[in-house]
């Protein structure tokens, strides 16, 4: 009989784990398959290469945000890329967030497919085709039991493409407008 032990064992080699474990222990690792392939590294950027200006804000944020320099803009002087930032009322965290926001464009710029941006986009977009396949199958396999259950057809073309959220939820309110509509024509 096997007994099965989750355990992190990453830092043992099997050779180790046997010594320490019998030989009917069963091991199995959690946090192997469950770590995805980190990021490349934004790229550094150095001080002379950027030009960095505060600048007046503007739009939403009331009087203080129009009267303080705290909007930034920096210009990346090898490739001439301008970024503007002005998430914030605070001058330094926007110096960081336009900083990040270079060095995204800078990363797309020199890596193209390989970019840090690149590769979350293409695992969002893995994820969501994932998420519909399963949603596929999960719907499939209901129409199956409703056939098997009721005996008679179920429309499996129909329940494929369903898409729940497309569909907007129809309030009781809506429900009689709409059946009074209907009374009046």
């Amino acid at each position: 009989m096997k007994t099965v032990i989750l355990a992190r064992v990453a830092q043992l080699s099997r050779q180790q784990i046997r010594s320490i474990f019998p030989a009917n222990l069963c091991l199995l690792s959690t946090n192997a398959p469950l770590q995805e392939k980190a990021l490349p590294p934004r790229p550094k950027i150095l001080d002379q290469d950027i030009e960095e200006s505060f600048l007046k804000g503007s739009g939403p944020g009331g009087q203080k945000i129009n009267k303080t320099n705290s909007a930034v803009q920096i210009k990346h002087l090898p490739t001439g890329i301008v970024v503007k930032c002005q998430e914030t009322r605070s001058r330094e965290l926007n110096r960081k967030f336009a900083r990040n926001i270079l060095a995204e464009k800078l990363d797309q710029l020199a890596n193209g497919d390989q970019s840090r941006s690149a590769i979350k986009l293409e695992r969002a977009r893995v994820k969501k085709a994932s998420a519909n396949k399963k949603s596929k199958r999960k719907y499939k396999k209901l129409a199956a039991e409703k056939e098997q259950n009721d005996g008679g057809h179920a429309d499996v073309d129909a329940i494929e493409t369903h898409d729940p959220m497309l569909e907007a939820p129809c309030s009781k309110s809506q429900d009689a407008n709409q059946s009074e509509s209907t009374r009046k024509d």
